[in-house]
């Protein structure tokens, strides 16, 4: 009987222990990390950043996944604080299911001409659980100076007085 209860008390403490322990984020181990890149030059995922210019085309975001196996991944780009688009609009929305092995996913977003300046923010799911809101801004362009800007010359007045023969 003494062996028994001593049993069921290393029982409880072990049980105790692990019932004590704060439960592990059901988004850890499904993914390591969530980065927004500039382009490479040769349509790869380069530099990482969170600031871009209206003519970084296209934007990277590159999802780590915690497990190579089947997950589907969704990126839903959404316009913040952009001028001329209602708040939180769904600006681009895509999704990829990897298969066994794969623990990358690369999505990659483009205007039709250039990005407009604003606040925006990548929310990231996988298997239709919000696992993150990676904001990111988007800078106006540039402008250039006219280069070898020359108005055109209009031509001299001609006289209005006629010449006496």
């Amino acid at each position: 009987m003494q062996v028994a209860v001593k049993l069921l008390f290393i029982v409880f403490v072990f049980a105790t222990a692990v019932v004590a322990q704060p439960p592990e984020s059901s988004e850890k181990g499904v993914f390591e990390e969530v980065y927004l890149a500039k382009d490479d030059g040769a349509g790869n995922p380069g530099e990482e950043t969170t600031e871009f210019a209206a003519t970084d085309i296209p934007i990277h975001c590159v999802v780590v996944l915690g497990k190579a196996s089947p997950v589907t991944v969704k990126m839903n780009l959404i316009a913040v604080s952009v001028a001329g688009v209602r708040p939180e609009s769904k600006v681009i929305s895509t999704s990829y299911t990897t298969s066994d092995l794969q623990d990358r996913v690369f999505f990659n977003g483009k205007p039709q001409k250039l990005w407009i300046a604003g606040t925006y923010r990548a929310d990231i799911y996988i298997d239709g659980n919000l696992v993150g809101k990676f904001p990111f801004v988007i800078k106006g362009a540039v402008s250039k100076p006219a280069m070898n800007f020359q108005p055109k010359q209009s031509p001299k007045p001609r006289s209005t007085t006629a010449k006496k023969t």
